[in-house]
């Protein structure tokens, strides 16, 4: 079925934020929206910025390109293009572009008459972006604690910060947003599994409902968290692991400048192994 054949029906007047009926129009099976407009013009302005960034650094292989943030000497003000300006520039039209979709979706959602569960579960996306370029630079005073720009460059800044807390992984916020990233590709791949073996029968076998989905899982873990049940479980999981991953990164500089280890010494001071 052509999505066209019923896409009319959604196409509705209001619900807009800001710009009323000015950008309230759609092209093609897009809805533009003053958000919209705001989107391309962060995307378009900070894409030109990352091609010029990458002419100044004398490369056009897409691993070795990267924008770096300015060095620690300029602290939170504002830097030359060459030094880490360009960087500065780019991160405002990322951050620009990232809650400009955000409010473009909730535009959406209020034309639907649905919930904005859509648009904050972005937000928790874009408040990890927001953490590594914004409030960590800040909390530690200069803006050069942000990531580069870049592939190489920026697996080599997760490697560097990694190392200088020693052993990264002795984070307790960061074992939290590993464990429910985990756990959240766990629940979705058995709910996947699911769906596809309820749907793709043996020969001669009909294709299963919701109540044999249920009844399977109630036989084989002992509990059924429903169809609905299984997605809102999905969106938890999901967004708990992307804001336990924004506060182990938060935390690490600011407020624990030693390796993560030496945190665990609390459970070896604890009076019970006395």
């Amino acid at each position: 079925m052509a999505m066209l054949s019923f896409e009319r029906k959604y196409r509705v007047r209001g619900g807009t934020l800001i710009g009323g009926d000015l950008f309230d129009f759609w092209v093609g099976p897009f809805y533009v929206g003053f958000f919209g407009v705001t989107t391309i013009f962060f995307t378009v302005l900070g894409t030109a910025l990352i091609l010029y960034g990458a002419a100044l650094g004398g490369t056009w292989d897409p691993w070795q390109i990267s924008i770096a943030p300015p060095d620690l000497k300029y602290g939170l003000g504002l830097a030359p293009l060459a030094e880490g300006g360009l960087w500065q520039i780019i991160t405002v039209c990322a951050l620009g572009a990232f809650v400009s979709w955000a409010l473009r979706q909730a535009e959406i959602a209020r034309k639907l008459g649905m919930g904005m569960h859509i648009p904050l579960a972005y937000s928790v996306a874009i408040f990890a972006y927001f953490s590594l370029v914004v409030i960590r630079p800040v909390l530690l005073g200069a803006w050069g604690h942000g990531f580069p720009y870049g592939i190489i460059s920026h697996l080599d800044w997760v490697s560097n910060v990694g190392y200088q807390y020693l052993h990264f992984h002795y984070n307790p916020a960061h074992m939290l947003a590993v464990s429910f990233f985990f756990t959240n590709v766990l629940a979705l791949s058995l709910h996947g599994s699911l769906i596809l073996s309820a749907l793709n029968p043996g020969a001669g076998e009909p294709v299963k409902t919701s109540e044999h989905e249920n009844t399977f899982f109630r036989d084989t873990i002992g509990y059924s968290i429903g169809t609905l049940g299984i997605h809102r479980l999905g969106l938890f999981l999901a967004l708990s692991a992307a804001f336990w991953s924004a506060v182990c990164i938060i935390i690490s500089g600011p407020f624990w400048t030693h390796g993560w280890p030496e945190w665990w010494g609390w459970w070896l001071r604890l009076p019970i192994w006395s």
